[in-house]
């Protein structure tokens, strides 16, 4: 007889949010001050946010993706269409670590736009497969795809700028 071993859903709750906090963190350290001198010269747009609301806004934006991600790893959703939506939610997650790797550490406003336009498709897919489980999981990443069409935007004017 084999025993089902169980996940706490609070436990599912914190490492969803580790997790997502995770990424952005390591992201951040990985484009250390060092790259801010790129930033700083670089052409912005007159409309480009303070430096200091971009910690807060993405670790906001991190903590409503962990519970969302929580909503559905602890959902009585088929396996299958879990496993799906998690997988989607991972890549989604994957292209937000690369694109600050390709926007600051690599210099490349260009690659990083197309990267983000691959996000936006990624997160859109995203949402569609977390609503069919939960629609609190899927309202809750629209503040994210929000703000990354806004960045898409700012992206795609300093790729022109510059």
């Amino acid at each position: 007889m084999t025993e089902k071993i169980t996940i706490s859903n609070n436990f599912k709750l914190f490492t969803a949010i580790v997790i997502c906090q995770t990424v952005g963190i390591t992201a951040g350290l990985l484009t250390s001050a060092k790259n801010n001198l790129w930033f700083d010269s670089i052409i912005k747009p007159s409309w480009n946010p303070p430096a200091y609301l971009f910690a807060p806004v993405w670790t906001t934006l991190y903590l409503l993706m962990g519970i969302s991600l929580s909503l559905i790893w602890r959902s009585h959703a088929m396996e299958p269409y879990k496993t799906n939506a998690m997988l989607l939610f991972a890549g989604q997650l994957f292209l937000n670590f690369w694109w600050t790797i390709l926007f600051f550490s690599m210099h490349s406003p260009s690659m990083a736009f197309i990267d983000i336009i691959l996000m936006i498709i990624s997160i859109l897919i995203t949402i569609f497969a977390f609503a069919s489980i939960s629609k609190t999981a899927a309202w809750l990443l629209v503040p994210y795809i929000s703000w990354v069409c806004f960045a898409a935007i700012l992206n795609y004017t300093i790729w022109k700028l510059n």
